[in-house]
């Protein structure tokens, strides 16, 4: 059966960008083999265009990286909370950053569920409970879908700060900050909304 040209131009250009590294920085897959070391702990949206080592321009093992739909944090979702442990506690990040998006798909149809009349019922399905915290941000503030994005990384970074993980890691001395941007699709720039939490300032 033959290969779809979908999938074979993923692998033909993984395997031209591996030559290429290889030969401008011999050595650097092995390298890599040996473990990691990230400074950055980076929450984004699942959202195609929103690719944080592109968009930065870092190598492999310069950020660690956890992405769900609408870039959530919620408090007691085992999924955030084991990265955020595993990056903080182990790998050792000095950084963590929750990062929301414009033109975000998520929060559009947070906004729309929140504003449907009449009300809709009790999410259902996987998705509407994964949104669900962010609709209810929707109807409590009323937000257009910018404010709404901006108002979500307040929620995370929020959550983030108040969890088990960090409070344990500043107790324990470490110096892990918290920070809370937007990437604009529209401009390709990172925003930093000035949201920093450090273990003095909790």
């Amino acid at each position: 059966m033959s290969q779809d040209p979908i999938l074979a131009r993923i692998l033909a250009n993984n395997a031209q960008w591996a030559a290429d590294v290889e030969r401008a920085e011999p050595g650097f897959f092995a390298e890599c083999a040996k473990g990691q070391a990230p400074k950055v702990l980076w929450i984004g949206c699942a959202d195609s265009r929103v690719p944080e080592s592109v968009l930065t321009v870092s190598k492999p093992g310069d950020i660690f990286v956890h992405r769900n739909v609408a870039n959530q944090f919620p408090p007691d979702d085992d999924n955030t909370l084991a990265v955020l442990t595993y990056a903080v506690l182990h790998v050792g990040v000095s950084h963590v950053i929750m990062v929301g998006h414009t033109q975000c798909g998520g929060a559009a149809a947070c906004i729309a569920a929140a504003n449907a009349s009449p009300p809709a019922g009790p999410p259902s399905t996987p998705l509407d409970r994964w949104l669900a915290p962010l609709v209810t941000i929707a109807k409590e503030t009323g937000h257009g879908p910018a404010e709404l994005v901006e108002a979500n990384v307040r929620a995370g970074v929020a959550n983030i700060v108040a969890s088990d993980v960090m409070k344990s890691a500043w107790v324990q001395g470490k110096d892990v900050q918290v920070h809370g941007w937007v990437y604009e699709i529209e401009k390709g720039r990172l925003k930093d909304l000035r949201i920093t939490v450090g273990k003095n300032s909790a």
